[in-house]
């Protein structure tokens, strides 16, 4: 998807004469395009048998792999698919070794990767992986059936299956270890150029696309999201030091409890190999083994959406760690009482905000030293800001939302004002993929519009009301969903919120809430729902009378339910909870 300029300049730098040495980087000594396929090779260059990777198999064997054994596996599908002339890998599989070498192994080899998420429908699947036009897929085992359709309509694009094993050798190891070795032998074959002969070190054009991930496109088709090389580094490399991965003391130990489909893992492959870090993967979210791994491998940091977040600190489990844990938590907007959970289990919080469009975090929200000072209410609610942005990124701004399409007017810095994120800079992305009109309106007025609702404080700091679909106008009050749904979560029996407007015949509009509770004993058969005796008109009781809700935003319906639908990253899904506020909650959601 490169431009005509920068394929023009491509060909001149292989006609024009060099004074680098190195044929492979035609660029001046002080110059090279940024990749961040080069953290693999350099990892294993420094620390050939640094832990590399941890992980339970699906056959249940700990399989525990140094740098050198995955740089080699990586470098070993990369030529593999060389030698197969396949350039566009669709990637289905949990977070497995195969997934982060596929990483690797696909960019190196000159192709762009297309993740793709495990829990989406059949007919989904098909969509994205078409649409990016795919000639081959790495899939893992269990979700090789998410493939039918797709493989009866494409038969010719080539499907590698891992079985994601202990085993190395012979028939049991499957496809996907086959083609590694295949690809290892080619390169023996061929002169054993290794990584040199890869895309690793530079590339042609920094912003040329590696990868296309797709948004969650709950309420349309998802778009295909280009990623380009520089986009990629630049991420990866703040991740680094926004999320304190340089340990002063050893190396990081990161629990991948986030989908390495999501955003690619919000670049953090790249950023944990870069500190020449240890992944601990995990194919499914278990909080029990969350526990286990937290307390006996010693990690040092993890990334989780609020939600996750939440069901951790409420797992029976639970107790303050002896180390502390950095925990990078983002995806919605989390409360102030959470962190405050998290920080007495010694999960320390480092909140960020971002989308994919901006390959996951661009802004954080810093902890400064004069807030130790404050009651712990208040201090907790300015660590739940969505902060500044990020050391590779441009400030983030709020803009009026009430102008003509490409005219920025910034609101005032008072933390009242309400207007809409925007972004520019280094690590916001390409644009969409074969979506030139989608690409004008996210980039209207030179700015990547968020469409997430937020005030502007006075120290410069964000902080996030609502998405602008989800803003409730009751009564021509502006009632916030996130600060509603933040406000409940300080009961002491609630363990997650979700608020939607419903109509209203005297006020346009209001709110209905739908709740989880925490840790129920009995049943409660006025709440509707089996082992709780919370119920609804107790929350509404309490909403009125002892919380800090104005009495404009107080709930007139409080739902108790089993749980909540979410997202793959951990969002509460809106638009499923307006289905039921309009059709009638399911059943089965009701009943425990």
């Amino acid at each position: 998807m490169s431009a005509p300029a920068s394929r023009l300049r491509t060909v001149l730098n292989h006609l024009l004469p060099s004074s680098n040495n190195n044929t492979n980087n035609p660029n001046p000594p002080h110059l090279s395009h940024l990749s961040p396929t080069f953290f693999l090779e350099r990892a294993a260059a420094i620390e050939p048998h640094a832990e590399a990777v941890y992980h339970v198999t699906a056959n249940q064997r700990v399989l525990r792999r140094s740098y050198r054994e995955l740089a080699d596996r990586a470098r070993g599908l990369a030529y593999y698919l060389r030698k197969k002339g396949l350039r566009r890998v669709g990637l289905l599989a949990p977070n497995t070794p195969a997934f982060l070498e596929s990483i690797y192994g696909i960019v190196a080899a000159g192709g762009v990767m297309v993740p793709v998420n495990y829990r989406l429908k059949e007919e989904d699947v098909r969509y994205i992986l078409e649409f990016a036009e795919v000639d081959c897929v790495v899939v893992d085992k269990e979700f090789e059936g998410l493939l039918v359709g797709f493989r009866k309509a494409r038969p010719e694009v080539e499907v590698i299956v891992d079985l994601d094993t202990d085993v190395k050798e012979g028939q049991l190891c499957g496809p996907y270890d086959e083609a590694v070795l295949e690809g290892l032998t080619y390169d023996r074959e061929t002169g054993s150029k290794g990584w040199a002969d890869l895309v690793s070190q530079t590339v042609a054009d920094e912003d040329d696309m590696l990868a296309i991930p797709f948004t969650s496109g709950t309420t349309s088709k998802p778009k295909g999201v280009v990623y380009t090389h520089r986009g990629a580094y630049l991420a990866a490399m703040a991740n680094v030091v926004e999320s304190g991965l340089n340990l002063p003391d050893g190396r990081c130990k990161y629990l991948w409890t986030l989908p390495m489909f999501h955003a690619v893992g919000w670049t953090f492959p790249w950023s944990i190999c870069a500190v020449r870090g240890t992944h601990v993967c995990l194919r499914k979210i278990d909080y029990p083994l969350i526990w286990k791994l937290l307390k006996e491998e010693g990690i040092t940091h993890f990334n989780a959406a609020p939600t996750v977040n939440t069901l951790l600190c409420a797992d029976p489990n639970a107790e303050a760690l002896p180390r502390p844990v950095r925990v990078t938590v983002a995806a919605s907007p989390p409360t102030a009482h959470l962190f405050e959970q998290m920080t007495n289990l010694n999960l320390l919080p480092v909140h960020v905000y971002g989308l994919t469009e901006t390959y996951g975090p661009i802004t954080r929200g810093y902890m400064l030293p004069e807030w130790d000072t404050l009651p712990k209410k208040e201090k907790y609610a300015k660590m739940a800001r969505q902060g500044h942005g990020f050391v590779t990124a441009l400030p983030a701004r709020i803009i009026k939302p009430d102008q003509p399409e490409g005219v920025l007017v910034d609101v005032a810095r008072d933390g009242k004002e309400m207007g809409e994120i925007v972004f520019s800079g280094n690590i916001c992305c390409k644009g969409y993929y074969k979506d030139p009109e989608a690409t004008r309106k996210l980039f209207a007025g030179g700015v990547l519009h968020s469409g997430d609702l937020a005030v502007w404080h006075p120290d410069g700091s964000i902080q996030i009301q609502d998405r602008a679909k989800d803003i409730i106008i009751s009564g021509g009050e502006n009632i916030s969903s996130v600060a509603l749904e933040s406000m409940l979560a300080s009961h002491p029996s609630i363990l997650e919120a979700g608020v939607v407007a419903v109509p209203d015949s005297h006020w346009g509009e209001r709110p209905k809430a739908y709740i989880t509770v925490r840790r129920p004993t009995t049943t409660g058969p006025a709440s509707g729902v089996g082992n709780s005796l919370l119920r609804g008109e107790d929350v509404i009781q309490w909403a009125r009378n002892h919380s800090a809700i104005s009495r404009f935003m107080v709930p007139r319906e409080v739902e108790v339910v089993r749980e909540l639908p979410k997202t793959s990253t951990g969002k509460i899904r809106k638009n499923v909870l307006r289905e039921w506020a309009k059709k009638g909650t399911p059943r089965e959601i009701l009943e425990g």
